[in-house]
């Protein structure tokens, strides 16, 4: 009898706490789906697109890459500059000594040199100067779009969390509905009590994990406004479903195009024409110098004027050091071209191979597991309630089914993030190039 009284109180104890507990449950509940609306924003949404556009006008990293083209444009401006005229201008007397014949007086005379800027040094000048605005343009190119693919990979990150909180959220409910279907039995006395304690601690970590899940989408948000720049509001939204298809040329194709398109490869190029220049420009440099000449000398009985041509003849230095150090940068810039188109079909490779990987993934994750993980939930839900199945067997079809659901997001993030890295190689436009603004 003392025991059943014990019983009998126990269970009175606990039963005054079922209404706290249910009636924490629904402000739970309001706080994840609040975090979750917070972290995806009550702005106005951006498409990708959108972002892209607003990354290149707006981003101050983005700005600082295109003042050195700047430089580069300056660069063409001098190598284009004609040399300067030299003018020398003397005056001094002349005195005759004793016995000699002559009028004494003051003397002066005037010179004007103009160095010639002869076509083989010009040209190839020139030429180097703008291989190396070229090699500018196409470096800020190259700057750009490891930006736009970092911007695009962000994106794909924020869509992905928020399929998480989404996911957490409706996992948090789920459980919360659980957990109180179980706290009725057990208040009952239909179930004992070990069900309410693996309930209680798997909806603990159902909450946890939804409070991780918004924390992570919020952290995708600023990432994602940090990449942008600040003309990105703060509440901003994102449109679009990390489920979209994205669809891809054939590899050979994609090849052709990176090879033909990337903008680091395109630097490589222009670099290597460059030193071909420039080492045209050293060879150049052995050939001798013309200057034209003239003055004119005036003193109290004559005047003179005298033109002529001078010649610096390169007699000693014959520019070897130079042209080495030139042919040297030439094999260097040549060796780097081709590393460089060698790097960008391994790395095209390796992001097809990782794109038909995620692709078979999702793919399997989606026609099958998810459903079949799915359809596991509901029966074991159906048992459990006829008597059939304990709760063990229901918290673990929702745990397989919870992580069916991550793996399909994550294997959709991977396959969006493969797309990045080819997109990247092979220098594909989100925004056509006539609305571009180039520096």
């Amino acid at each position: 009898m003392m025991a059943s009284a014990g019983c009998g109180t126990g269970r009175h104890k606990r039963g005054r706490r079922w209404p706290l507990a249910l009636a924490f449950w629904p402000l739970a509940l309001a706080w994840a789906g609040g975090a979750a609306a917070g972290a995806g924003g009550a702005g106005e949404a951006y498409s990708l697109a959108a972002l892209e556009e607003l990354a290149r006008t707006g981003s101050p990293a983005l700005q600082a890459a295109a003042a050195g083209v700047d430089g580069a444009r300056a660069g063409v401006e001098t190598a284009r500059a004609f040399p300067n005229p030299e003018v020398e201008y003397l005056a001094g007397n002349t005195r005759y000594r004793p016995g000699v014949d002559g009028v004494s007086g003051a003397v002066g005379s005037i010179g004007l040199s103009q160095p010639l800027d002869l076509p083989f040094r010009r040209t190839p000048r020139i030429a180097a100067a703008r291989a190396g605005l070229a090699a500018a343009h196409a470096g800020y190119a190259a700057i750009e779009a490891d930006w736009i693919a970092d911007l695009r990979r962000a994106y794909f990150d924020m869509l992905r969390r928020a399929a998480e909180t989404a996911n957490a959220g409706e996992d948090l409910a789920l459980m919360q509905s659980v957990q109180a279907k179980i706290a009725l039995r057990v208040q009952k006395g239909d179930a004992p009590r070990f069900e309410m304690i693996r309930a209680e601690a798997d909806l603990l970590n159902v909450r946890k994990a939804a409070q991780a899940a918004a924390l992570r989408e919020e952290q995708a948000r600023l990432r994602l406004r940090a990449l942008v720049g600040p003309d990105l509001p703060a509440d901003f939204a994102i449109a679009g479903q990390l489920e979209a298809p994205l669809a891809l040329a054939p590899l050979a194709r994609l090849e052709e195009q990176a090879l033909a398109a990337n903008p680091a490869l395109a630097e490589a190029r222009a670099a290597a024409e460059q030193a071909r220049y420039r080492l045209r420009y050293e060879e150049a440099g052995r050939l001798p110098q013309v200057a034209l000449r003239a003055t004119r000398e005036a003193d109290r009985e004559l005047r003179q004027f005298k033109l002529g041509v001078s010649l610096t003849v390169p007699l000693w230095d014959r520019k070897s050091g130079p042209v080495h150090e030139a042919e040297a940068q030439r094999a260097q810039a040549d060796l780097a071209l081709g590393a460089r188109a060698f790097a960008i079909r391994q790395q095209l490779e390796i992001a097809w191979r990782q794109y038909e990987v995620a692709q078979t993934q999702v793919s399997a994750l989606e026609n099958g597991l998810v459903a079949q993980a799915r359809s596991a939930v509901t029966v074991s839900e159906s048992a459990y309630r006829a008597g059939e199945r304990g709760l063990i067997d229901v918290l673990d079809a929702q745990r397989v089914y919870r992580s069916a659901r991550a793996d399909l997001i994550a294997s959709r993030f991977e396959l969006a993030s493969a797309w990045v890295d080819i997109q990247r190689l092979t220098a594909a436009e989100t925004i056509p190039p006539l609305n571009r603004k180039l520096p």
